[in-house]
């Protein structure tokens, strides 16, 4: 359980970006800043290794970033899993199985958003994105694309974080997130599809 707890802990303080792409973590500094024995951050660390986002050199490990080619090759499969996961949640809105609440959830997430970005507060709109595009793969019900797009999002965030500013194309962005909405609710597989997968393309042109 203790395990269980550090490596969510260490998980989000890495992708929150507390530790920094090429930062040594060693055990015993880790165990420090966390309060906890080595022993549960041993197996944290081993956990975080196995999922990409650090990796060993032999005297502790370091915050992993993807290479420009895989970062490419993590979009294009982002791409692909949010359109399917696009595609399925239109289906299941078409068939009845999405409950109203969680449409309207998704709605105010969009709105919020784009109140945040508008106030240059990176950090929150980077959250909120995610939560926004995780919003959809939770109501696609496929969990296995649920988790691969979760340790793809840690990655990308890790991989991006201090080359993120604030969007050149807000407007842009949130007509793309309304048209996806737009789909979803009209139960339009295709087009949810579509506008899902070039969203994500869209996204990786701009930190080229």
């Amino acid at each position: 359980m203790q395990a269980d707890v550090v490596y969510r802990r260490l998980r989000d303080l890495i992708v929150e970006g507390r530790y920094m792409p090429g930062e040594r973590l060693t055990e015993l500094s880790v165990s420090a800043a966390l309060e906890v024995s080595r022993t549960p951050v041993r197996e944290a660390l081993r956990r975080l290794e196995g999922d990409g986002l650090v990796e060993g050199t032999g005297r502790g490990v370091v915050v992993n970033a993807l290479s420009p080619e895989r970062l490419g090759h993590a979009y294009e499969v982002r791409a692909a899993l949010e359109a399917l996961a696009a595609g399925l949640a239109a289906d299941r809105q078409r068939a009845g199985r999405v409950p109203p609440a969680e449409l309207d959830d998704l709605e105010r997430l969009a709105s919020l958003l784009e109140e945040v970005t508008a106030a240059g507060d990176l950090d929150r709109a980077i959250a909120l994105n995610r939560e926004f595009h995780r919003g959809i793969a939770v109501m696609a019900g496929n969990p296995i694309a649920l988790e691969t797009l979760d340790r793809l999002w840690d990655q990308i965030v890790i991989s991006t974080r201090a080359s993120l500013a604030a969007p050149d194309r807000p407007d842009t962005v949130a007509d793309e997130h309304r048209r996806l909405l737009r789909a979803i609710v009209q139960g339009d597989r295709e087009l949810a599809g579509r506008v899902a997968g070039d969203h994500a393309r869209a996204t990786r042109t701009t930190l080229t």
